[in-house]
Protein backbone atom coordinates (compact mmCIF):
# COMPACT_ATOMS: atom_id res chain seq x y z
CA UNK A 1 0.00 0.00 0.00
CA UNK A 2 1.37 3.07 -1.19
CA UNK A 3 2.27 5.93 1.80
CA UNK A 4 -0.02 8.72 2.00
CA UNK A 5 1.83 11.96 1.31
CA UNK A 6 1.75 14.07 4.82
CA UNK A 7 0.84 17.55 4.87
CA UNK A 8 3.47 18.41 6.41
CA UNK A 9 6.03 16.98 4.43
CA UNK A 10 7.78 20.30 3.49
CA UNK A 11 10.92 19.82 6.41
CA UNK A 12 10.06 16.05 7.33
CA UNK A 13 12.79 13.91 6.95
CA UNK A 14 12.63 10.96 4.19
CA UNK A 15 14.50 8.23 2.86
CA UNK A 16 15.16 6.67 -0.73
CA UNK A 17 16.77 4.04 -2.03
CA UNK A 18 19.32 4.10 1.14
CA UNK A 19 19.87 7.52 1.18
CA UNK A 20 18.25 10.46 3.92
CA UNK A 21 17.72 13.50 3.13
CA UNK A 22 14.73 16.48 4.20
CA UNK A 23 11.85 17.69 1.69
CA UNK A 24 12.70 21.05 0.75
CA UNK A 25 9.62 21.40 -1.61
CA UNK A 26 6.36 19.87 -3.04
CA UNK A 27 4.66 20.65 -5.90
CA UNK A 28 4.71 20.59 -9.73
CA UNK A 29 8.33 21.51 -12.10
CA UNK A 30 7.06 22.01 -15.05
CA UNK A 31 7.45 21.06 -17.99
CA UNK A 32 6.51 17.97 -16.11
CA UNK A 33 3.30 16.74 -14.99
CA UNK A 34 2.52 15.33 -11.00
CA UNK A 35 3.60 16.20 -7.99
CA UNK A 36 7.36 16.21 -7.25
CA UNK A 37 9.54 16.33 -3.99
CA UNK A 38 12.42 18.04 -3.98
CA UNK A 39 14.68 16.77 -1.97
CA UNK A 40 18.38 18.39 0.00
CA UNK A 41 20.59 15.10 0.72
CA UNK A 42 22.29 14.24 3.83
CA UNK A 43 25.16 13.25 1.24
CA UNK A 44 25.64 15.68 -1.65
CA UNK A 45 26.74 13.57 -4.12
CA UNK A 46 23.32 11.69 -4.26
CA UNK A 47 21.93 14.87 -5.71
CA UNK A 48 22.26 16.89 -9.10
CA UNK A 49 22.21 20.38 -8.49
CA UNK A 50 20.87 23.17 -5.88
CA UNK A 51 17.22 23.20 -6.15
CA UNK A 52 16.78 24.76 -9.51
CA UNK A 53 15.54 23.45 -12.93
CA UNK A 54 15.83 25.30 -16.10
CA UNK A 55 16.17 28.68 -14.36
CA UNK A 56 13.96 28.58 -11.95
CA UNK A 57 14.85 27.62 -7.98
CA UNK A 58 12.35 25.60 -6.33
CA UNK A 59 14.55 25.22 -3.17
CA UNK A 60 18.15 26.00 -2.03
CA UNK A 61 20.21 23.52 -0.55
CA UNK A 62 24.47 24.02 1.65
CA UNK A 63 25.72 22.02 -1.63
CA UNK A 64 25.65 23.18 -5.38
CA UNK A 65 24.84 19.32 -6.45
CA UNK A 66 22.93 18.42 -2.87
CA UNK A 67 19.71 18.39 -4.36
CA UNK A 68 17.05 16.46 -6.69
CA UNK A 69 13.66 15.99 -7.37
CA UNK A 70 11.50 12.30 -6.58
CA UNK A 71 8.68 10.95 -6.46
CA UNK A 72 6.29 11.14 -3.69
CA UNK A 73 5.79 7.26 -3.92
CA UNK A 74 9.75 6.98 -4.16
CA UNK A 75 9.86 8.68 -0.69
CA UNK A 76 9.68 6.80 3.03
CA UNK A 77 8.45 9.07 5.60
CA UNK A 78 8.85 6.43 8.00
CA UNK A 79 6.83 5.39 11.16
CA UNK A 80 6.27 6.32 15.00
CA UNK A 81 8.08 5.31 17.69
CA UNK A 82 5.74 3.19 19.26
CA UNK A 83 5.16 0.65 15.92
CA UNK A 84 8.79 1.08 15.45
CA UNK A 85 9.83 -0.56 18.76
CA UNK A 86 6.96 -3.10 18.50
CA UNK A 87 8.22 -3.70 15.21
CA UNK A 88 11.43 -4.13 16.44
CA UNK A 89 11.00 -6.36 19.36
CA UNK A 90 7.76 -8.56 17.83
CA UNK A 91 4.85 -7.46 19.73
CA UNK A 92 1.52 -7.27 19.33
CA UNK A 93 -0.10 -3.47 18.87
CA UNK A 94 -1.85 -4.25 21.48
CA UNK A 95 1.08 -4.62 24.12
CA UNK A 96 2.46 -2.28 26.13
CA UNK A 97 5.95 -1.36 27.13
CA UNK A 98 6.41 -3.40 30.60
CA UNK A 99 4.64 -6.23 29.96
CA UNK A 100 6.36 -9.33 29.50
CA UNK A 101 5.84 -10.56 25.79
CA UNK A 102 7.49 -14.03 24.29
CA UNK A 103 9.58 -13.94 21.26
CA UNK A 104 10.74 -16.83 19.81
CA UNK A 105 11.13 -19.31 22.97
CA UNK A 106 12.31 -16.52 25.54
CA UNK A 107 9.95 -14.93 28.23
CA UNK A 108 11.48 -11.00 27.63
CA UNK A 109 10.13 -7.74 29.52
CA UNK A 110 10.00 -4.12 28.03
CA UNK A 111 12.02 -2.25 30.27
CA UNK A 112 13.01 1.78 30.58
CA UNK A 113 15.90 2.07 28.70
CA UNK A 114 18.99 4.51 30.13
CA UNK A 115 20.90 5.24 26.39
CA UNK A 116 18.50 5.80 23.06
CA UNK A 117 19.96 6.36 19.60
CA UNK A 118 17.55 8.28 17.23
CA UNK A 119 20.47 9.16 15.14
CA UNK A 120 19.06 6.66 12.48
CA UNK A 121 16.00 7.64 12.12
CA UNK A 122 13.88 10.24 10.20
CA UNK A 123 13.05 12.09 12.73
CA UNK A 124 12.36 15.99 12.18
CA UNK A 125 10.53 17.23 14.83
CA UNK A 126 11.86 18.16 18.48
CA UNK A 127 8.32 18.27 19.61
CA UNK A 128 8.03 14.13 18.84
CA UNK A 129 11.45 13.79 20.63
CA UNK A 130 10.04 15.42 23.67
CA UNK A 131 7.07 12.93 23.56
CA UNK A 132 9.19 9.83 23.28
CA UNK A 133 11.84 10.97 26.13
CA UNK A 134 9.49 12.34 28.58
CA UNK A 135 8.31 8.71 29.28
CA UNK A 136 11.98 7.63 29.36
CA UNK A 137 12.48 8.56 33.20
CA UNK A 138 16.05 6.60 33.47
CA UNK A 139 16.88 8.14 29.79
CA UNK A 140 21.08 9.26 30.33
CA UNK A 141 22.25 9.42 26.71
CA UNK A 142 20.07 10.43 23.81
CA UNK A 143 21.54 10.16 20.34
CA UNK A 144 20.49 12.17 17.32
CA UNK A 145 20.40 14.05 13.89
CA UNK A 146 18.27 16.85 14.13
CA UNK A 147 18.75 20.24 14.66
CA UNK A 148 18.08 21.39 18.55
CA UNK A 149 15.35 24.37 19.19
CA UNK A 150 13.32 25.27 22.47
CA UNK A 151 11.38 22.66 23.41
CA UNK A 152 11.35 20.15 26.55
CA UNK A 153 12.95 17.08 26.27
CA UNK A 154 14.33 14.86 29.79
CA UNK A 155 15.80 17.22 31.75
CA UNK A 156 18.28 14.78 33.47
CA UNK A 157 19.88 13.49 29.68
CA UNK A 158 23.71 13.59 30.70
CA UNK A 159 25.36 12.66 26.95
CA UNK A 160 23.98 14.68 23.65
CA UNK A 161 25.27 13.46 20.20
CA UNK A 162 24.17 15.88 17.33
CA UNK A 163 26.50 14.47 14.76
CA UNK A 164 25.67 16.41 11.28
CA UNK A 165 22.73 18.10 12.59
CA UNK A 166 24.08 21.53 10.18
CA UNK A 167 24.15 23.15 13.90
CA UNK A 168 25.75 26.85 14.84
CA UNK A 169 27.00 28.00 17.94
CA UNK A 170 24.24 30.53 19.21
CA UNK A 171 21.76 27.62 18.25
CA UNK A 172 23.23 25.43 20.70
CA UNK A 173 23.63 28.07 23.56
CA UNK A 174 19.68 29.43 22.86
CA UNK A 175 19.17 25.79 23.62
CA UNK A 176 21.41 24.69 26.32
CA UNK A 177 18.70 25.60 29.16
CA UNK A 178 16.90 22.06 28.09
CA UNK A 179 20.12 20.42 29.39
CA UNK A 180 21.18 21.09 32.73
CA UNK A 181 22.65 18.29 33.44
CA UNK A 182 24.50 17.58 30.37
CA UNK A 183 27.98 16.18 31.09
CA UNK A 184 28.99 15.41 27.70
CA UNK A 185 28.15 17.15 24.10
CA UNK A 186 29.26 15.66 20.96
CA UNK A 187 28.95 18.60 18.18
CA UNK A 188 31.09 17.01 15.35
CA UNK A 189 30.56 17.50 11.77
CA UNK A 190 28.13 20.49 12.08
CA UNK A 191 28.04 24.31 10.92
CA UNK A 192 29.97 25.74 13.43
CA UNK A 193 32.76 28.05 13.29
CA UNK A 194 32.62 31.29 15.59
CA UNK A 195 32.00 29.79 18.96
CA UNK A 196 29.94 32.14 21.62
CA UNK A 197 31.02 32.31 25.38
CA UNK A 198 28.71 30.29 27.35
CA UNK A 199 27.19 32.16 30.34
CA UNK A 200 25.21 30.33 33.13
CA UNK A 201 24.35 26.97 30.89
CA UNK A 202 27.17 24.44 30.07
CA UNK A 203 28.84 24.78 33.30
CA UNK A 204 28.69 21.32 34.11
CA UNK A 205 30.46 19.85 30.73
CA UNK A 206 32.91 17.50 30.81
CA UNK A 207 33.31 15.97 27.61
CA UNK A 208 33.07 18.55 24.12
CA UNK A 209 33.73 17.42 20.77
CA UNK A 210 33.88 20.02 17.92
CA UNK A 211 35.75 17.87 15.77
CA UNK A 212 35.65 18.73 11.88
CA UNK A 213 33.58 21.86 12.43
CA UNK A 214 35.48 25.02 10.59
CA UNK A 215 36.20 26.82 13.88
CA UNK A 216 37.43 30.41 13.88
CA UNK A 217 40.69 29.95 15.81
CA UNK A 218 40.02 32.96 18.23
CA UNK A 219 37.12 31.93 19.25
CA UNK A 220 38.27 28.82 20.74
CA UNK A 221 39.05 30.52 23.85
CA UNK A 222 35.35 31.72 24.40
CA UNK A 223 34.78 28.21 25.94
CA UNK A 224 37.83 28.31 28.35
CA UNK A 225 35.68 29.54 31.04
CA UNK A 226 33.63 25.89 31.14
CA UNK A 227 35.58 25.03 34.80
CA UNK A 228 34.35 21.61 34.50
CA UNK A 229 35.94 20.28 30.98
CA UNK A 230 37.99 17.64 31.01
CA UNK A 231 38.05 16.19 27.72
CA UNK A 232 38.30 18.52 24.73
CA UNK A 233 38.07 17.45 20.47
CA UNK A 234 39.49 19.74 18.47
CA UNK A 235 40.43 17.57 15.30
CA UNK A 236 39.97 18.58 11.87
CA UNK A 237 38.82 22.08 13.13
CA UNK A 238 41.16 24.63 10.78
CA UNK A 239 43.36 25.37 13.83
CA UNK A 240 47.19 26.95 13.14
CA UNK A 241 47.25 28.44 16.54
CA UNK A 242 46.41 28.78 20.12
CA UNK A 243 47.05 31.83 22.28
CA UNK A 244 46.03 31.46 25.93
CA UNK A 245 47.10 35.46 26.66
CA UNK A 246 46.58 35.89 30.34
CA UNK A 247 49.69 33.63 31.23
CA UNK A 248 53.24 35.04 30.81
CA UNK A 249 56.10 32.16 29.06
CA UNK A 250 56.77 29.59 31.81
CA UNK A 251 53.17 29.90 33.63
CA UNK A 252 49.56 28.78 34.18
CA UNK A 253 46.83 30.13 32.35
CA UNK A 254 43.51 30.12 34.18
CA UNK A 255 41.65 29.38 31.33
CA UNK A 256 40.62 25.48 30.90
CA UNK A 257 41.55 24.95 34.68
CA UNK A 258 40.13 21.14 34.09
CA UNK A 259 41.25 20.26 30.91
CA UNK A 260 43.10 17.13 30.91
CA UNK A 261 42.81 15.64 27.67
CA UNK A 262 43.31 17.68 24.34
CA UNK A 263 43.24 16.47 20.75
CA UNK A 264 44.28 18.47 17.75
CA UNK A 265 45.01 16.05 14.70
CA UNK A 266 44.62 16.89 11.74
CA UNK A 267 45.34 20.24 12.26
CA UNK A 268 47.58 23.14 10.42
CA UNK A 269 49.79 23.51 13.42
CA UNK A 270 53.49 24.26 12.64
CA UNK A 271 54.69 26.44 14.97
CA UNK A 272 56.38 25.00 18.38
CA UNK A 273 55.04 28.20 19.79
CA UNK A 274 51.96 26.62 20.05
CA UNK A 275 53.09 23.75 22.52
CA UNK A 276 54.48 26.19 24.42
CA UNK A 277 51.18 27.75 25.20
CA UNK A 278 49.63 24.20 25.95
CA UNK A 279 52.56 23.92 28.76
CA UNK A 280 50.38 26.33 30.57
CA UNK A 281 47.70 24.40 30.72
CA UNK A 282 47.52 23.05 34.40
CA UNK A 283 45.68 19.79 34.38
CA UNK A 284 47.26 18.52 30.58
CA UNK A 285 48.06 14.84 30.55
CA UNK A 286 47.30 14.01 27.72
CA UNK A 287 47.44 15.28 24.00
CA UNK A 288 47.22 14.28 20.75
CA UNK A 289 48.47 16.57 17.65
CA UNK A 290 49.12 13.24 15.02
CA UNK A 291 49.22 14.52 11.33
CA UNK A 292 49.94 18.20 12.10
CA UNK A 293 52.78 20.07 10.07
CA UNK A 294 54.77 20.69 12.58
CA UNK A 295 54.80 16.33 13.14
CA UNK A 296 57.34 16.67 10.06
CA UNK A 297 59.31 19.29 10.27
CA UNK A 298 62.16 17.10 11.33
CA UNK A 299 62.27 13.99 9.50
CA UNK A 300 62.74 11.52 12.56
CA UNK A 301 59.38 11.78 14.13
CA UNK A 302 61.17 10.24 17.58
CA UNK A 303 63.22 13.35 17.62
CA UNK A 304 59.29 15.69 17.52
CA UNK A 305 57.92 13.43 19.70
CA UNK A 306 61.06 14.26 22.59
CA UNK A 307 60.72 17.82 21.60
CA UNK A 308 57.27 17.99 22.59
CA UNK A 309 57.79 15.87 25.65
CA UNK A 310 60.28 18.21 26.76
CA UNK A 311 58.01 21.12 26.20
CA UNK A 312 54.84 19.98 27.92
CA UNK A 313 55.97 19.39 31.48
CA UNK A 314 53.01 16.85 32.93
CA UNK A 315 52.33 15.18 29.90
CA UNK A 316 51.62 11.47 30.39
CA UNK A 317 49.81 10.09 27.53
CA UNK A 318 51.30 11.94 23.80
CA UNK A 319 49.94 10.88 20.37
CA UNK A 320 47.92 7.99 22.37
CA UNK A 321 51.13 6.62 23.41
CA UNK A 322 52.59 6.78 27.23
CA UNK A 323 55.41 8.92 28.31
CA UNK A 324 57.71 6.12 30.60
CA UNK A 325 59.37 8.04 33.13
CA UNK A 326 62.64 7.28 31.79
CA UNK A 327 61.77 8.62 28.23
CA UNK A 328 60.72 12.20 29.70
CA UNK A 329 64.46 12.13 31.59
CA UNK A 330 66.15 11.41 28.38
CA UNK A 331 63.53 14.03 26.45
CA UNK A 332 64.82 16.70 29.07
CA UNK A 333 68.38 16.21 29.21
CA UNK A 334 68.72 15.99 25.50
CA UNK A 335 66.63 19.07 24.90
CA UNK A 336 69.00 20.96 27.31
CA UNK A 337 71.96 20.14 25.16
CA UNK A 338 70.21 20.65 21.76
CA UNK A 339 69.58 24.44 22.59
CA UNK A 340 72.36 25.36 25.14
CA UNK A 341 74.21 26.93 22.67
CA UNK A 342 71.91 29.41 21.70
CA UNK A 343 70.83 29.67 25.68
CA UNK A 344 74.49 30.73 26.10
CA UNK A 345 74.18 33.18 22.65
CA UNK A 346 71.39 34.46 24.31
CA UNK A 347 72.66 35.93 27.62
CA UNK A 348 72.25 32.15 29.57
CA UNK A 349 75.49 31.25 32.12
CA UNK A 350 76.01 28.24 34.23
CA UNK A 351 76.95 30.70 37.33
CA UNK A 352 72.88 31.38 38.44
CA UNK A 353 74.00 35.10 39.23
CA UNK A 354 74.74 35.87 35.51
CA UNK A 355 72.36 34.02 34.04
CA UNK A 356 69.85 36.44 32.31
CA UNK A 357 68.77 34.89 28.82
CA UNK A 358 66.58 37.45 26.72
CA UNK A 359 62.80 37.36 26.66
CA UNK A 360 63.17 36.00 23.16
CA UNK A 361 65.16 32.86 24.02
CA UNK A 362 62.47 32.56 26.96
CA UNK A 363 59.47 33.21 24.99
CA UNK A 364 60.81 30.27 22.35
CA UNK A 365 61.67 28.36 25.15
CA UNK A 366 59.76 28.75 28.34
CA UNK A 367 60.84 25.61 29.94
CA UNK A 368 64.82 25.65 29.62
CA UNK A 369 65.60 27.77 32.64
CA UNK A 370 63.44 25.19 34.91
CA UNK A 371 65.65 22.40 33.32
CA UNK A 372 68.82 23.71 33.54
CA UNK A 373 67.66 23.80 37.57
CA UNK A 374 66.70 20.34 37.76
CA UNK A 375 69.27 18.41 35.49
CA UNK A 376 72.32 21.28 35.72
CA UNK A 377 73.34 23.60 33.21
CA UNK A 378 74.75 21.48 29.93
CA UNK A 379 78.87 21.27 30.19
CA UNK A 380 80.76 22.80 27.09
CA UNK A 381 81.41 19.14 25.64
CA UNK A 382 77.74 18.47 25.45
CA UNK A 383 77.15 21.16 23.23
CA UNK A 384 79.38 20.40 20.61
CA UNK A 385 78.05 18.76 17.88
CA UNK A 386 78.26 14.82 17.75
CA UNK A 387 78.67 13.06 14.38
CA UNK A 388 76.59 9.70 13.85
CA UNK A 389 78.92 6.85 13.58
CA UNK A 390 79.79 5.72 10.53
CA UNK A 391 78.10 1.94 10.22
CA UNK A 392 78.46 0.23 7.46
CA UNK A 393 75.66 -0.78 5.82
CA UNK A 394 73.66 1.14 8.31
CA UNK A 395 73.09 -2.18 10.35
CA UNK A 396 74.37 -1.89 14.30
CA UNK A 397 74.00 -5.02 16.06
CA UNK A 398 73.42 -5.22 19.34
CA UNK A 399 74.00 -8.83 22.03
CA UNK A 400 72.10 -8.93 24.45
CA UNK A 401 72.79 -9.11 27.81
CA UNK A 402 70.01 -9.32 30.09
CA UNK A 403 72.16 -9.48 33.45
CA UNK A 404 73.63 -6.40 32.41
CA UNK A 405 70.17 -4.96 31.48
CA UNK A 406 68.77 -5.98 34.86
CA UNK A 407 71.07 -3.57 36.85
CA UNK A 408 69.27 -0.79 35.12
CA UNK A 409 65.64 -1.73 34.20
CA UNK A 410 63.83 -4.05 36.45
CA UNK A 411 62.54 -7.63 35.28
CA UNK A 412 59.92 -6.54 32.56
CA UNK A 413 59.97 -2.90 32.12
CA UNK A 414 62.43 -2.54 29.84
CA UNK A 415 59.77 -1.92 26.64
CA UNK A 416 60.68 -1.96 23.18
CA UNK A 417 59.83 1.63 23.43
CA UNK A 418 62.86 2.25 26.01
CA UNK A 419 65.38 0.55 23.72
CA UNK A 420 64.59 3.06 20.26
CA UNK A 421 64.74 5.63 22.78
CA UNK A 422 68.15 4.50 24.12
CA UNK A 423 69.43 3.78 20.53
CA UNK A 424 68.74 7.52 19.44
CA UNK A 425 70.80 8.62 21.57
CA UNK A 426 73.49 6.14 21.61
CA UNK A 427 73.80 6.17 18.04
CA UNK A 428 72.81 9.58 17.33
CA UNK A 429 71.40 7.96 13.69
CA UNK A 430 69.91 11.05 11.09
CA UNK A 431 66.18 11.25 10.78
CA UNK A 432 64.65 8.36 10.17
CA UNK A 433 62.90 5.50 11.35
CA UNK A 434 64.81 2.38 13.21
CA UNK A 435 63.68 -0.82 12.03
CA UNK A 436 64.27 -3.53 15.46
CA UNK A 437 64.44 -7.44 14.47
CA UNK A 438 66.27 -10.12 16.45
CA UNK A 439 68.23 -13.34 15.60
CA UNK A 440 68.34 -16.73 18.23
CA UNK A 441 70.82 -19.36 18.12
CA UNK A 442 67.57 -21.54 18.97
CA UNK A 443 66.25 -20.90 15.24
CA UNK A 444 68.57 -20.92 13.42
CA UNK A 445 68.26 -19.01 9.85
CA UNK A 446 64.91 -16.96 11.13
CA UNK A 447 64.63 -13.32 12.16
CA UNK A 448 62.16 -11.93 13.94
CA UNK A 449 60.53 -8.33 13.49
CA UNK A 450 60.98 -6.50 17.00
CA UNK A 451 57.32 -4.52 15.71
CA UNK A 452 55.14 -3.42 19.23
CA UNK A 453 56.81 -0.93 21.36
CA UNK A 454 54.15 -1.19 24.03
CA UNK A 455 55.89 -4.66 24.68
CA UNK A 456 59.02 -5.57 27.13
CA UNK A 457 61.79 -7.61 25.38
CA UNK A 458 60.47 -10.77 27.44
CA UNK A 459 57.39 -10.73 25.18
CA UNK A 460 59.40 -11.62 22.20
CA UNK A 461 61.63 -14.44 24.40
CA UNK A 462 64.78 -12.59 23.85
CA UNK A 463 67.53 -13.92 25.89
CA UNK A 464 71.73 -14.18 27.22
CA UNK A 465 72.84 -13.69 23.73
CA UNK A 466 70.59 -12.86 21.08
CA UNK A 467 70.96 -10.40 18.68
CA UNK A 468 69.36 -7.33 18.36
CA UNK A 469 69.50 -6.07 14.97
CA UNK A 470 69.29 -2.19 14.04
CA UNK A 471 68.42 -1.00 10.96
CA UNK A 472 67.82 2.60 9.20
CA UNK A 473 67.88 3.88 5.69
Amino acid sequence: MAQQLPEDAVGRRVSCDGERGTVRYVGTVPPTTGLWLGVEWDNPERGKHDGSHEGVCYFTCRHPTGGSFVRPKKANFGMDFLTAVKQRYELGLDQAIGEEVRISTKTVKMVDVGSLDLSGNLLSSWEVVAAITEQLEKLQVLYLRLAPIHSSINPFVRILLFSVCYLFSLLVLCCATMWPHIEELFLNDNDITELQRPVDVLQGLKVLDLSNNSLVQESVLQISNLSRLEILNLSSTGLTTIHLSDALPGTKTAMFPALKILLLDDNKISEWGVINELDKLSALVQLSCKRNPLMDLDKNHETTRQLLIARISQLEILNRSQVLQEERRGAELDYCKKFGRAWLQAGGHSDPEKNHPSAEFIAQHPRYLTLIQKYGAPEEDELKEQKPFALKDQLFILVVCIEIFNVFFPPGSMVVQKVRGLLYRLLKLPGTELRLSYTSSKMEGKEIEIDNDLKPLQFYSIEDGDRILVRWS
